[in-house]
């Protein structure tokens, strides 16, 4: 196989060769995966497939970050009505300022085991006033200019960059952010959905046709990996293929469909000690053994995704167990939607994403649990929080590291118990 991927994927994947053992999957949960539809009928043959549009499954799979003109700002700027030529030059000049920490945030930051890194997806709230931002800002001013401000909170040491699932972005564009942030802050960067979704869609995000730039290899290392390491440097953590609902026909065929991954894979090229690939699905039928050692083999980690098309927390720590065995690391966690709800659901009800609107213990303790054990275990751990996970990402990381320190001095008091003492 063509570990570019472009030569197979014009065509539905074929599994025929597969030996029989292959066609029932059991995923870690003890249950058949589901039975999938038969194949939709192929796309009018004389079009060839175009590469995935952003507009469409920005639509369809949008988190909080998709494009924003540079021109966007808020309705006060926009309606202002222009003063004199120094006026407007201090406006644009202003340093966005941080909220000044409260003394229990400050000895919350003090107490989270200094592995853990917590963040959210994107930074360019104007509602996180008074929260991470010290006054009004425009999104677009926050989205070029916020991450010092973002970074200046005690307990936000990474942050994902979601808009690059939207486009892929150049190396100026990656060092602009890296600047702005200190040294032991980390990235979690989404490849471009042009290597990542299986499909081409419409602009209302409905499929058309399969994308022949899925799992391209070659265009994976151009526009994502290169410019992502040369211009983050250090500063790059986790490299994210949050890979989009695949079509029925690739998900009938589970050991085709993970051959390919694995060829993608292992055509990668390897990363600093800093850095690591993970992988992140939005099908849960995937999550297999042979999915979880495809991995492995390559060295690449599972993404634990929070999301409503997934499994529970404590479901996919059993993926990491197989993956694992005991904490090897890094985790890395991408809480992006609370159950229950869709996207544009979950936006209405929480905007302006500047409190906890509907709290989710359950997976909290879950995620701190996971937290605290690989954090014991000495090893790195990456959660990145969404707005629509409980109403406020930075809130949520708030919450988020009280359950950790406390499950991590439970698991710590544990373990000392267990653990004998030398003559």
């Amino acid at each position: 196989m063509d570990q570019s991927g472009t030569n197979e994927v014009e065509q539905p994947v074929s599994g025929g060769h597969d030996a029989p053992a292959d066609a029932v999957q059991f995923d870690l949960f003890g249950m058949p995966a589901e039975q999938t539809p038969a194949p939709a009928s192929k796309p009018d043959g004389g079009a060839k497939p175009q590469r995935a549009k952003a507009s469409g499954a920005a639509l369809l799979w949008q988190e909080d970050d998709a494009p924003v003109p540079p021109e966007t700002g808020t309705a006060a700027e926009a309606n202002a009505t222009p003063a004199t030529a120094d006026t407007p030059r201090k406006r644009r000049s202003r340093e966005i300022l941080a909220a000044p920490p409260s003394s229990e945030l400050l000895a919350l930051a003090a107490e989270l085991p200094s592995q853990v890194h917590l963040g959210t997806s994107t930074w360019s709230f104007p509602g996180w006033n008074g929260i991470v931002y010290g006054d009004d800002y425009s999104n677009s001013k926050l989205s070029r200019e916020g991450l010092t401000a973002y970074s200046a909170h005690p307990l936000l040491k990474t942050v994902s960059i979601d808009r690059s699932f939207y486009q892929a972005l150049t190396v100026t564009e990656y060092l602009r952010y890296a600047q702005q942030v200190p040294e032991h802050f980390r990235f979690i960067v989404k490849a471009p959905m042009t290597i990542t979704d299986a499909t081409v869609r419409a602009e209302r995000g409905e499929p058309v046709s399969l994308n022949p730039c899925f799992l391209n290899a070659q265009m994976a290392i151009d526009e994502f990996v290169t410019p992502c390491l040369e211009g983050l440097g250090a500063k790059a953590g986790a490299l994210v293929f949050q890979l989009s609902p695949l079509p029925d026909q690739m998900l009938a065929q589970p050991a085709a469909f993970i051959e390919r991954l694995a060829e993608f894979l292992t055509a990668l090229p390897k990363l600093p000690e800093s850095a690591c690939y993970a992988i992140e699905i939005r099908d849960a039928s995937l999550l297999t053994p042979r999915f979880i050692r495809t991995l492995k083999a390559a060295g690449v980690r599972y993404c634990v995704g929070i999301h409503a098309r997934m499994p529970d927390p404590l479901r996919q720590a059993a993926a990491l167990a197989l993956l694992d065995g005991e904490p090897a690391g890094p985790l890395i966690v991408r809480w992006s939607l609370h159950g229950g709800f869709k996207y544009e659901q979950a936006k209405a009800k929480y905007e302006p994403f500047n409190q906890l609107v509907d709290q989710d213990p359950a997976t909290r303790a879950a995620l701190a649990e996971l937290a605290a054990r690989y954090a014991l275990a000495g090893q790195p751990v990456v959660i990145a929080i969404n707005n629509k996970a409980e109403g406020s990402a930075p809130l949520s990381c708030v919450e988020l590291a009280r359950a950790i320190i406390e499950a991590y001095a439970r698991q710590a008091h544990e373990h000392d118990r267990q653990t004998p003492s030398s003559p």
